[in-house]
């Protein structure tokens, strides 16, 4: 039996709050589609109190960012991006053009083609998301991205430095210090300084959701991204206290983040509430972490293996830590999430920061349908046909031109017929 010891809100916003944030994206995008420039730079003074000569950081500029930050930072990034691309370069290997001659003198094939330009967006109002330029900027350009621009807002005043030298590092073509939807609008659509990019890729708040939802089709985009979402499943082979850090670790992303846990041990269930207010003690961000847990968290207490998979099923998380004595039973049967993290020994953090996963993963249910970012979303699969020979062509076209006059397209019909007639004539 399934019993909800501790049941949540839906994350989801009120529809009052989805017609304002949409509203207010509609009006900005306009503007800047408008104005430009100026559009970019009115909107930077009024959000981030940021209007400096150019937002794009110069080489010096950007050589100082990095001069700026001590050794250990600079090993700590190089390391980090050092296992996202290794895990990128394996993920791009396993992709293949392909050629095949199907029927005699017919051959099918496709390319994997790159996108030519992607513009990043790196959150860093709240915290400066170091992870999502690795995430973004490097995957992108181990796919074979030509142009990769990025952009995050100032951070305390001036650029993030940390967040620039993850940027060059990664291998960034432009670095803008501008943030939140005149960042995403002016990657987007273009101004008079910025050209614009063929896709937008990168996590945000509501407003940068949305521009990306509104802008979504004039670009590519990576995902549309809801709040961060954490579940732990868990047997009695972990404790309680671990199962709280690890759940308020990304409840901390927002006062809106759900974090669930299903469990098959009652202990756990019943000393996780201590558990949490125990940990939220020693976290600096508990004014967040806390109301969070408080309207979005749950606790699932479960008889079986059996019963847990059904619900995390259902709840279909963006991240699913699994800490139980088998965590390859759920494995080898879970199908809808973001991304899985296997055993007591690895979190969501690692797979945040540094492991070598990317970390935009699909939100509010999406893991249904759609995996998260990853080298072959910069890839375009195009496919394409040749035919070798007039026999060849002869054959399809008479197949082609009866299938044609089924569907009534005479136009269609036609394409097949003239090729019937001549080449028939000619052979």
């Amino acid at each position: 039996m399934i019993q909800q010891l501790k049941k949540g809100q839906s994350a989801q916003a009120k529809a009052s709050d989805q017609a304002q944030v949409r509203s207010t994206v509609e009006a900005i995008l306009a503007d800047i589609e408008a104005r430009g420039d100026a559009a970019v730079r009115d909107y930077s003074g009024k959000f981030d109190r940021w209007t400096p000569s150019s937002f794009r950081l110069t080489p010096e500029q950007i050589a100082a960012c990095i001069a700026g930050l001590p050794q250990q930072t600079l090993e700590d990034i190089r390391f980090a991006q050092a296992q996202i691309r290794r895990f990128a370069q394996v993920q791009k290997d396993s992709l293949h053009d392909v050629e095949v001659e199907t029927l005699p003198g017919v051959v099918l094939g496709h390319r994997n083609i790159p996108v030519n330009s992607v513009g990043c967006y790196i959150p860093g109002g709240k915290y400066p998301l170091i992870a999502s330029a690795h995430m973004s900027v490097l995957t992108a350009k181990v796919a074979g991205v030509k142009r990769v621009i990025a952009c995050a807002p100032p951070f305390e005043g001036q650029p993030c430095p940390e967040i620039v030298a993850a940027m060059h590092l990664a291998g960034a073509d432009e670095i803008y210090c501008l943030g939140g939807v005149q960042a995403v609008a002016t990657m987007a659509i273009g101004t008079e300084s910025i050209e614009p990019v063929d896709m937008l890729v990168g996590p945000g708040n509501a407003y940068v959701a949305e521009a990306k939802r509104q802008l979504f089709g004039r670009v590519g985009i990576d995902l549309f991204a809801g709040p961060t979402e954490t579940l732990v499943i868990c047997d009695d082979s972990v404790d309680a206290e671990l199962v709280a850090v690890d759940l308020l670790g990304q409840a901390e992303h927002g006062p809106t983040s759900p974090a669930y846990c299903i469990t098959t041990s009652r202990q756990i269930a019943e000393e996780l509430p201590a558990a949490i207010e125990k940990v939220l003690s020693r976290l600096d961000t508990a004014p967040i972490a806390s109301v969070a847990w408080r309207d979005f968290g749950e606790i699932h207490l479960c008889d079986s293996d059996e019963e847990a998979l059904e619900v995390a099923e259902r709840l279909c998380s963006e991240h699913v830590q699994v800490m139980t004595r088998d965590p390859d039973w759920y494995h080898a049967r879970m199908t809808r999430y973001g991304a899985l993290f296997l055993g007591h020994r690895t979190n969501v953090s690692y797979g945040d920061k540094v492991i070598g996963t990317n970390h935009t993963l699909p939100t509010m249910g999406a893991g249904r349908y759609t995996g998260g970012l990853w080298v072959g979303k910069f890839i375009k699969t195009h496919t394409y046909q040749r035919v070798l020979t007039d026999a060849a062509s002869v054959m399809v076209g008479e197949y082609c031109s009866r299938l044609c006059g089924y569907e009534h397209m005479s136009g269609h019909k036609e394409q097949a017929d003239i090729r019937v007639r001549r080449l028939k004539q000619e052979a």
